[in-house]
């Protein structure tokens, strides 16, 4: 997951502490990176951000777009790009690298065909502080989502129900999308881009939407 610091950076913490409240131990065990590359912040200022956020108990696993001279002790790693996508797609940075060396056998083998993905239905409403997680595929829910609930899908997610906790998909396939019959939602993220209630349309509340990822952007659509 990617956090974007904002200028002048006490105001942006001082609106993640606002969400934090609505949504407490959301980030608590998270790989999180933080994104810099439209930032202008200097190292001492990024280091200081990394020791406030670990106070929020936000531990920073990597910079992406930073300075490659801050690689020093005490810094997290530097990630030169897709610092968002490593985590969730480290298979594919394998068959990057493989596919970059010109000298390899070209009779080689194909490649096997990937696993096909396999889907999880659950049948019943997901309730306060329950925690659902299938990377294998899509989860669908035949019931509500509550509040303080979290459902994180490898693939797409679909509610038949008011989705009012937070659902997380694409951890494996960034054209993943989440269907819920209602949103109500608190958070709602697709291939470690997210967007918290105060990011959704006022006009969608309360009404069946689809979310997917455009490029850098979630967008949002209601479902006729």
């Amino acid at each position: 997951m990617t956090l974007a610091p904002e200028t002048p950076v006490a105001d942006w913490l001082t609106d993640l502490d606002a969400w934090l409240e609505r949504s407490p131990g959301f980030f608590a065990g998270r790989p999180i990176v933080l994104d810099l590359t439209a930032r202008s912040l200097d190292r001492a200022e990024v280091a200081e951000l990394t020791k406030d956020l670990l106070a929020r108990n936000i531990q920073v696993l990597g910079l992406e777009g930073a300075d490659p001279e801050w690689s020093e002790p005490g810094m997290p790693p530097l990630l030169s790009s897709g610092g968002r996508q490593a985590s969730v797609i480290a298979n594919a940075l394998a068959d990057v690298i493989e596919g970059s060396d010109d000298s390899r056998d070209k009779d080689a083998a194909p490649p096997a065909p990937r696993e096909r993905l396999n889907s999880l239905l659950i049948d019943s409403p997901v309730r306060s502080g329950q925690y659902i997680e299938h990377l294998d595929g899509d989860v669908i829910i035949i019931g509500s989502v509550a509040s303080g609930a979290e459902v994180v899908a490898g693939g797409s997610i679909h509610i038949y129900g008011t989705l009012r906790g937070r659902a997380i998909a694409g951890a494996s396939d960034p054209s993943a999308r989440i269907f819920c019959r209602k949103l109500e939602a608190e958070l709602l993220a697709i291939n470690g881009l997210y967007m918290t209630a105060d990011d959704m349309e006022p006009h969608l509340r309360g009404k069946g939407v689809q979310v997917w990822l455009d490029s850098d952007s979630l967008l949002m659509t209601a479902q006729d």
